[in-house]
């Protein structure tokens, strides 16, 4: 499968070692969190799903070490009704923009627990992806170009301004797809 990656992201990515990595995940899964926190907010009995989601996206901002409880998160994150395989597919737009949330961080904390590159671009072609479509879907929107540039601004910044350029974005990209929502859906 080809990558929306950049490939001088993914070239940086695996010569910047660990941290690089924790950090190009962290920033990916920032901008994605409102898109899950915010088409999931008030889903019955998905509360403790809300808390773990924004537990984890936090604390991949700890670049400075992986994830000791990674693999556990990954289970995790498998059992939500997000990546469970349906024979009908994803065909509504608040489901599919919340799939390629629980994707990213699925992939984030699989590059930020073990410091592996190619998880790292998965993740970030995921979010990629999302926005690419965002964009088909949304008049004039250049969301897809933003995050590439975002993406190439983590391995280039400090996390500060990093994590401020990240929550812009995801709020964007929240109100974006509330734009394409039936009013009564987030009313």
């Amino acid at each position: 499968m080809e990558k929306l990656v950049a490939g001088a992201v993914a070239e940086a990515l695996r010569d910047g070692g660990g941290e690089a990595i924790r950090l190009y995940v962290a920033a990916c899964t920032e901008r994605m969190a409102p898109l899950f926190m915010g088409l999931r907010a008030n889903v019955p009995g998905r509360e403790s799903d809300l808390d773990f989601y924004a537990e984890s996206v936090r604390d991949l901002w700890h670049a400075d070490r992986p994830l000791a409880d990674a693999a556990e998160r990954v289970r995790l994150l498998e059992r939500f009704p997000e990546l469970q395989p349906d024979d009908e597919g994803i065909t509504d737009v608040a489901d599919t923009y919340a799939f390629f949330a629980v994707l990213s961080l699925r992939y984030a904390v699989l590059a930020h627990g073990s410091g592996n590159a190619d998880e790292a671009v998965t993740c970030g072609h995921a979010t990629l992806t999302a926005m690419g479509m965002l964009d088909q879907n949304v008049a004039g929107a250049s969301l897809l170009a933003e995050e590439q540039r975002l993406q190439s601004l983590s391995l280039s910044s400090d996390a500060a301004g990093l994590w401020d350029a990240s929550v812009t974005a995801g709020r964007e990209r929240f109100r974006a797809v509330l734009g394409r929502l039936p009013r009564q859906a987030w009313s």
